[in-house]
Formats: structure tokens, C-alpha cells, sequence
């Protein structure tokens, strides 16, 4: 039933949190700008997080529609004050000192507060899905997966040119900002594997037994 939402989730993009380490030719003053928002990023990216997990312990199709209903509503307000919180950050830092500063920091925290209040407005969505008819929920909750995938996808232009040049190397030293190891979903990687799987045997075991076939029958041809 929310297999698809948790999905969407899986492939969202969160502010910084795709750099890694670079090397180190920013000068103090960018560094200054990338720690103040960096600090500030580590715990809004762990109440993603936390937000992520709730909606997946809910996947199953065992799970009863207000169990999921609540999982979901309770994550999406986590996450919309989360990306409140890190457009508070890009802004209360101020504009990077680096050329055109102002209206990259200006164009990020439009975006992250877009983002908050889509958050906000899955929230509203899902708090008024009809729990009693399964049937219904589950279609309410394909909508909201489907709105879920346009802000997960779209829309990240500023964000990525906020994470780009002098400012993103300074950024990518910062721990707060330093990529992630992301969990593995139930429809990651090994799902792709155990279906690759699925299709090689088959083949495999039907030359085994038309080999053997054929052994059996030159066998008892010399006999």
C-alpha cells in the first residue's frame, strides 16, 4: 500500500548532502559561511531521516490504513520543518562572499521554503484520506506519491549552484555537509539482483538437462 511513497522518498535530494570531500582552495571567510550552515544541517538531515524510516516501517500491506495514515502524517511535519530549518540556516548565514552570492543564497532558501511547505501540504493530504475504505486510501496514497515524486525531482537548480564552485568546496569539508551513506529500500539494489537472478537458472538448467538427455540416450544406444 506504501510501497510507492517510500520509494519516492528513497530518491529524494536533501540541500548539501550529496558532496564529498574536495580539496582545499576556498579561503577563510568561505569557510566561515559554509561551518555556519553546515553546523546547522547534521540534525535536520537525521529528522529526514527519521522521517524516511517511519514511512518505511510502515510498507507493508499488513499495516492498517490509519497506522499508515498517522506514520505519514507525522513524517511529512518532520520534514517540512526540516527543510524550514535549513532555509533558516542558508539565510541567517547570509549571502556566500563569492561572486554573485546574493542571489545564489536568495534563490536556496526560496527553494528550501518551497519545499517546507509542499512538505506541509503532503501533510494535509494525507490527514484527510478516508482510512475506512482500503480501496480509497490506497489511491490517495498514490497521489501523494506522485506529488511526493515532483518535489523529490524537481526543481533543485538552486540548490545545486548554491553547492558549486568555492562555496562547495568549503561546504564539502564541513562534516554537517559531507555526504551520506544512504540505506538500502526494499525495492534497492537487491531486489535488482535477486530478479537477475531469477532469469539466469532457468537457462542454466535446462542445457543441464538436455545434456543429461542426451548422455542417457548414446548410453543406451551402445547397450
Amino acid at each position: 500500500m506504501n510501497k510507492k511513497l517510500a520509494a519516492a522518498l528513497s530518491g529524494g535530494a536533501v540541500l548539501v548532502l550529496t558532496l564529498s570531500g574536495c580539496s582545499d582552495d576556498s579561503d577563510n571567510k568561505v569557510n566561515d559561511w559554509a561551518k555556519k550552515v553546515c553546523d546547522q544541517v547534521q540534525p535536520q538531515l537525521q529528522k529526514i531521516n527519521n522521517a524516511n524510516a517511519s514511512i518505511l516501517e510502515k510498507t507493508g500491506d499488513n499495516n492498517k490504513p490509519a497506522d499508515v495514515q498517522k506514520a505519514d502524517s507525522v513524517a511529512f511535519q518532520e520534514m517540512s520543518e526540516a527543510y524550514k530549518a535549513l532555509g533558516t540556516a542558508v539565510d541567517s548565514a547570509g549571502p556566500p562572499p563569492v561572486d554573485g552570492g546574493e542571489a545564489t543564497q536568495k534563490a536556496a532558501v526560496k527553494e528550501l521554503n518551497a519545499s517546507s511547505k509542499a512538505y506541509a501540504d503532503l501533510k494535509t493530504q494525507v490527514d484527510a484520506l478516508d482510512t475506512k475504505e482500503q480501496s480509497k486510501f490506497a489511491d490517495g496514497l498514490k497521489t501523494i506519491a506522485d506529488e511526493l515524486n515532483k518535489i523529490s525531482t524537481g526543481g533543485d537548480q538552486a540548490l545545486k549552484k548554491l553547492q558549486s564552485g568555492e562555496v562547495g568546496v568549503a561546504m564539502s569539508k564541513q562534516e554537517g555537509c559531507q555526504k551520506q551513506t544512504a540505506s538500502t529500500g526494499p525495492s534497492g539494489s537487491g531486489a535488482a539482483d535477486a530478479d537477475a537472478s531469477a532469469e539466469s537458472p532457468a537457462p542454466d538448467k535446462k542445457e543441464s538437462e538436455d545434456k543429461g538427455s542426451a548422455e542417457k540416450e548414446s548410453s543406451e544406444k551402445k547397450s
